[in-house]
């Protein structure tokens, strides 16, 4: 959910700096099914009804939809702050990787929020001495916010690289000037 801050945060920083909501129309996204399929996987995934039978399978298809997001990321990479969101994606992967399609999260963090080990698949996981231990869930946002959960560096270079993306496409287009010395918008 740290995403969510990164949509608002975005948005926000967009409009103060004089943007629109329109230019979010205009971003040229290539692959974006790739994406709807990768977060819908996701969604139905860690949905109480099947994360609760998923057993086994859960960690690679977790991993594969995981990589069809990262595949469309990839490819637009030429976009303002995709760079960001590919670094902290990879991150992220590389730690799920490393620990069996899990990312670990710090019992300290999960505690802050009031939370212990998940009992059914999730894509987060305590794990008493996680591989790549510094890419893992580590942090938590402060329990009183709605949608607190945990987070890690690479999420922080995810959020960081969306809010690049939402303000650079809100920004106002840029003024032309026209032969007799007044500009075009």
């Amino acid at each position: 959910m740290f995403i969510l801050y990164a949509l608002v945060a975005g948005i926000v920083l967009g409009f103060l700096r004089g943007g629109s909501l329109l230019g979010l129309g205009r971003i040229q996204f290539h692959w974006a099914p790739l994406v709807l399929i990768g977060f819908l996987t996701q969604v139905v995934l860690f949905s109480d009804a099947v994360a609760a039978r998923v057993g086994d399978a859960g960690p690679p298809l977790y991993v594969a939809s995981t990589v069809l997001v990262g595949v469309a990321v990839l490819r637009n990479l030429r976009l303002p702050g995709i760079a960001l969101i590919a670094t902290g994606a990879l991150s992220n992967m590389a730690a799920i990787l490393a620990n069996g399609g899990f990312m670990p999260a710090a019992p300290g963090a999960l505690a802050s929020l009031g939370k212990g080990a998940p009992t059914v698949y999730s894509n987060s996981s305590v794990v008493a001495q996680p591989a790549l231990e510094l890419l893992t869930d580590r942090f938590a946002l402060p329990a009183g916010l709605p949608f607190a959960n945990v987070f890690s560096v690479g999420d922080v270079l995810l959020g960081v690289g969306v809010v690049i993306l939402i303000v650079a496409a809100m920004a106002p287009a840029p003024h032309r000037p026209i032969p007799d010395g007044t500009s075009v918008v």
